[in-house]
C-alpha cells in the first residue's frame, strides 16, 4: 500500500478533477516506480496544462477541517478538505467559524484556529542528505505547533515569522496568536 499511497501524494490537490480517478487507479492495482513514471509522463502529454517543473512534490496534508477553510496554491484557491496535498507556496486559510490541522512528512502537526492565515514559505526535508529546512508565516489568527524531525534534528532550520517578528522555534509545542 506504500506504493499506492505514494503515487496519489504526487498528485493530490494538483489536479483536483483528476485526484479521484488517480486513487481509484492507485488502490486497484498499486504500480511500480517504471509505471508510475510512465503514467506521470502520459498524463502530462494528454493534459497538455502542467509541465514537469510546475510538479510540486506534497510536503504535507490536510487532516482535519471544520467550517469555512480554503487553500491558495498558484493563483487558484480551493476548499480545504480532508487528504488535500500542501505543497510548498501554500496558503491555508480559515473562516470565522473554521479550522484545520495540518501534518508535514517529517510529522509536524499543526493546527489552525478561526481566521487564520498561514503561508508555507520553504520546506526541505531530506534528513540523509542533511537538508532540513522549515519556513512560514502565520499573517493572523492562531497556530497549534508541535515540531516533527526537522525541529528535532536541526532546531535552528525552523522558523515562523509574524508580522512583529520570527519565533525560531527551539522547542517541541507552542501556541502562537496574531491579531488583525
Amino acid at each position: 500500500m506504500a506504493e499506492a499511497r505514494g503515487a496519489v501524494h504526487r498528485f493530490a490537490g494538483h489536479w483536483p478533477a483528476t485526484e479521484v480517478t488517480l486513487i481509484m487507479v492507485t488502490r486497484i492495482a498499486p504500480v511500480g516506480k517504471i509505471a508510475r513514471t510512465v503514467l506521470v509522463l502520459g498524463f502530462l502529454t494528454a493534459s497538455g496544462v502542467a509541465t514537469a517543473d510546475e510538479i510540486s512534490e506534497p510536503i504535507g496534508y490536510i487532516m482535519k477541517v471544520q467550517g469555512e477553510a480554503t487553500m491558495t496554491s498558484r493563483g487558484q484557491t480551493i476548499d480545504a478538505r480532508v487528504g488535500q496535498a500542501v505543497i510548498i507556496g501554500a496558503t491555508l486559510r480559515t473562516g470565522a467559524q473554521g479550522s484545520m490541522g495540518v501534518t508535514l512528512s517529517d510529522n509536524t502537526v499543526m493546527s489552525f484556529g478561526p481566521n487564520s492565515e498561514f503561508t508555507l514559505d520553504e520546506y526541505q526535508f531530506e534528513p540523509a542528505h542533511e537538508e532540513l529546512k522549515l519556513s512560514a508565516r502565520i499573517s493572523r489568527g492562531t497556530l497549534n505547533f508541535i515540531s516533527g524531525v526537522i525541529a528535532k534534528l536541526k532546531p535552528e532550520a525552523v522558523e515562523l515569522k509574524t508580522p512583529t517578528g520570527t519565533i525560531g522555534v527551539r522547542g517541541t509545542h507552542f501556541l502562537v496568536k496574531v491579531s488583525e
